[in-house]
């Protein structure tokens, strides 16, 4: 099968950083300064002239906040999507987290590909750096997207670091089953919120997940509530 000719070097990817000292009174924080490095860094490898893709797979696909000109079902493999990492403020609080989805090491996942137009890269990405990579705990990764016509375009997706203060590790069904019923609520809303909101986006791209729609339906939420809400 063809595939796009990547406009990115084709070195290997470099190992996760080490953790970041405590910053902005939070373990592991990026200072501004840190962020901007982080960003500059990423696009030294770009050439200013082509549009970038991104890969979305969790509320990038339901709130993506992102200028963009094109808008695909894609996969990316080598990595899945899972409730692996506390949210403290978003969806918890530091005494009762609740739980966010990251992308894991191994498998394979389908979410939605954004391509935005070169014109807009920096400013678009430093809001996603600003979004994104505050806490540290992702890594930026170019990971081949598969698009509906079988043709690969490279991405910029946040995969999970685990050594991040945040990895909450691979829990068992009864042990996020808890995180949903135990009632944690953070700014923008409760952990189960956020699974029936990625349910829904992803039922509204023709994408099912088997595993995000189990634990729904075990936490009680009625299959109606992800075809009809998502964001």
């Amino acid at each position: 099968m063809k595939r796009e000719a990547s406009h990115y070097s084709t070195e290997p990817a470099p190992a996760d950083p080490a953790p970041l000292p405590e910053a902005a009174g939070l373990p592991g924080r990026l200072t501004y300064e840190q962020l901007e490095a982080s960003l500059e860094s990423y696009l030294a490898r770009w050439d200013g002239r082509r549009a970038l893709w991104v890969f979305g797979y969790g509320s990038l696909i339901w709130k993506p906040e992102l200028s963009f000109d094109r808008r695909e079902p894609a996969r990316v493999h080598g990595y899945h999507r899972r409730l692996c990492l506390w949210s403290r403020i978003n969806r918890g609080t530091p005494d009762c987290p609740g739980l966010v989805a990251g992308l894991d090491r191994g498998g394979s996942c389908s979410g939605v590909a954004y391509r935005v137009p070169a014109a807009a890269v920096r400013s678009q990405f430093l809001q996603l750096w600003q979004r994104e990579m505050m806490t540290n705990a992702y890594a930026p990764r170019d990971l081949d997207c598969r698009l509906p016509d079988g043709r690969y375009v490279p991405a910029l997706t946040f995969v999970v670091r685990r050594d991040a203060s945040n990895y909450a590790g691979r829990l068992s069904e009864s042990d996020i089953l808890d995180v949903f019923t135990r009632g944690s609520c953070g700014r923008y809303g409760t952990s189960l919120e956020y699974l029936v909101n990625t349910i829904g986006a992803l039922r509204a791209h023709g994408i099912a997940d088997p595993h995000l729609e189990r634990l729904a339906r075990h936490a009680g939420v009625d299959a109606a509530a992800w075809t009809t809400h998502h964001g």
